[in-house]
């Protein structure tokens, strides 16, 4: 059975957090490790997470998907802002051990004008200070949509970040790895639509599948290369639309594709509440078959 779920507020802990996922049907979910939009962060409570733990093992989750907030810019051009992402990134892994194999995702960053070389320099730097041996939850980057000055709109430049990281240390290799957002890449210009198996052979090649750890699945707003980001609800963009050029049949494809249908899945679409993704994960299970 497809494993999916959706991004769920943590707002009342991560107990309810678990709850709320089995309302809407799901067996995995995404959660911000702390104010989206800020650097606020609750003290860990032990009994709620021994509360969640007890629900994955119990109902047979699949890895959750940690996301960094949108704050986080490992590769701004400003001194604190990279501090801050620096610091924050180094105590959400500590965090998370106390919710151990699970992921961590993060947007590798801006480079805000001073050059995607020098963007991934600082990435990398950031990654070999905040990672730590023996850790036990392995750090995705996700594949971006290319806009503005936006690192990992190209698989080669997440394969560069990955390759020096290994280089580097060695004994973090293994907890590094990739999480892929239909919204983005279709935005940044692969192909989805028409030659999904030559989108994932090129990842293959320069990335490696082994590498693939999580899939965000989500419709766009814009057409294939428009480098914006902008999702849309399954079915209602330019993915998952017949009229746009797209079809559900796309989506049928990305969920039983064979290298991605035993991935996480997680929904990142536009919705005022709950329903709206458990109908997703309903139509999508059914698409998996």
């Amino acid at each position: 059975m497809l494993t999916i779920g959706c991004h769920l507020s943590s707002a009342k802990g991560y107990t309810a957090m678990g709850e709320a996922a089995l309302s809407i049907g799901a067996d995995t979910f995404a959660f911000f490790t702390r104010n989206p939009r800020g650097g606020s962060i609750r003290a860990l409570d032990p009994d709620d997470v021994a509360g969640l733990t007890a629900t994955l093992s119990s109902c047979g989750f699949g890895p959750l998907v940690a996301h960094v907030p949108y704050t986080y810019n490992a590769c701004s051009a400003k001194d604190r802002a990279r501090e801050f992402a620096h610091e924050a990134m180094a105590e959400d892994l500590r965090r998370l051990e106390a919710l151990p194999g699970n992921y961590y995702n993060f947007h590798p960053g801006a480079h805000v004008g001073q050059g995607l070389e020098r963007g991934i320099e600082l990435i990398v730097e950031t990654l070999t200070e905040v990672m730590f041996e023996g850790q036990r939850t392995t750090v995705l980057l996700e594949t971006m949509s290319g806009k503005g000055t936006e690192v990992g709109g190209r698989f080669e430049e997440l394969a560069t970040i990955i390759d020096r990281v290994s280089s580097a240390s060695p004994a973090l290799s293994g907890r590094l790895g990739v999480c892929l957002d239909t919204c983005h890449v279709h935005d940044a210009g692969y192909d989805l639509i028409h030659d999904l198996d030559g989108v994932l052979a090129e990842f293959d090649r320069i990335v490696g599948l082994d590498r693939l750890r999580a899939i965000h699945i989500n419709d766009s707003k814009n057409p294939c290369g428009a480098a914006k980001d902008w999702h849309a609800r399954i079915g209602e963009g330019y993915l998952g639309s017949k009229e746009l050029g797209g079809g559900i049949a796309v989506f049928q494809r990305i969920v039983s594709h064979p290298a991605l249908r035993d991935l996480p899945f997680i929904l990142e679409t536009p919705h005022d509440d709950l329903a709206g993704y458990a109908r997703e994960i309903e139509l999508l299970r059914g698409l998996a078959g």
